[in-house]
């Protein structure tokens, strides 16, 4: 009887393993890429489309899943300055594709609500100028002009960001610009 058991069992289990032996061994191996539909790889969600029919593993030209490529932006910012009043604040010139703008971060720890504008300035005069309100607290901002159109060389423009207060004075509490630190000279 354990004899007989053992006979049905291999049986079926042959009989189970064809049509997995059929989908490795078949010509639809590659999945639907190859044109011919299926595959066992491709039912199983592991399917290698970038192999040709002789297993030479081929240029990929599929796009890749995920989030679309955002685009690059290149900056050149200033060095971030702090102001004793509780300012602290960066400003940077940022370029791409074919436009140009200023921003200045800013963290107002002052205590008060202050005023900034924000100038960009480029080849043939050309300037944008921006005021935004800075609120106080301790959140971090920014600051930010309209992007133009880029004219020249992207070291060609630099930015300018005052803090003032919102008085009838307006004192200057911190001017933070694009262009890097000088170096200190032996």
């Amino acid at each position: 009887m354990n004899l007989r058991l053992i006979g049905i069992g291999a049986g079926v289990l042959i009989i189970l393993s064809l049509p997995l032996a059929g989908a490795i061994a078949g010509p639809d191996f590659a999945g639907p890429a190859d044109g011919k539909g299926g595959g066992l790889l491709s039912s199983l969600g592991l399917s290698d489309s970038s192999r040709t029919a002789d297993g030479v593993r081929a240029a990929d030209g599929r796009a890749r899943p995920g989030p679309p490529e955002q685009p690059r932006t290149d900056s050149h910012c200033g060095p971030q300055l702090t102001a004793p009043q509780g300012l602290e604040a960066q400003t940077c010139v940022l370029v791409s594709e074919g436009r140009t703008w200023g921003r200045s971060y800013y963290r107002n720890t002052s205590g008060r609500a202050l005023d900034a504008v924000l100038t960009v300035m480029g080849p043939a005069g050309r300037t944008v100028q921006i005021s935004c309100a800075v609120a106080a607290g301790d959140e971090p901002g920014l600051c930010e002009t309209p992007r133009e159109e880029s004219v020249g060389a992207p070291d060609a423009y630099s930015a300018v960001a005052e803090f003032a207060v919102p008085d009838e004075e307006g004192r200057l509490l911190l001017r933070s610009g694009s262009n890097p630190a000088a170096a200190s000279g032996r």
